[in-house]
């Protein structure tokens, strides 16, 4: 069974940076879907960003101009570049898979994989 692994959270000042990665285990799919969510306390899970197999890209408004995803193919890992990060940014982030047939969303029920979570802290 694919797992989902991210890594790369942590605490960081307002305008700071962080790459949040997600190690793809198992995989064996040529065709997918990958996303990042973050879910902060009371509120809901937001979609962040997503990226297909064939390079397409979709971005959160909130997020456009500040936050870079990409799929490293040959280590089969998915990363999330994170610039000028703001307090509102502070949130559990995820990272989701579609594998097979997929849809470029960023909304959270069309992805069937999901990591545990890695902490964003951004303080003020």
């Amino acid at each position: 069974q694919v797992q989902l692994v991210e890594s790369g959270g942590g605490s960081v000042q307002s305008g700071g940076s962080l790459i949040l990665s997600c190690a793809v285990s198992a995989y064996t799919y040529s065709t997918y879907c990958m996303g990042w969510f973050r879910q902060a306390p009371g509120k809901d899970r937001e979609g962040v960003a997503a990226i297909t197999s064939t390079g397409s890209i979709r971005y959160a408004d909130f997020v456009k101009g500040r936050f870079t995803i990409s799929y490293d193919n040959a280590k089969n890992t998915l990363h999330l570049q994170m610039n000028n990060l703001k307090p509102e940014d502070t949130a559990v982030y995820y990272c989701a898979a579609q594998f097979g047939g997929y849809y470029l969303t960023l909304a959270a029920l069309r992805y069937q994989q999901w990591g545990q979570g890695t902490q964003v802290t951004v303080s003020s």
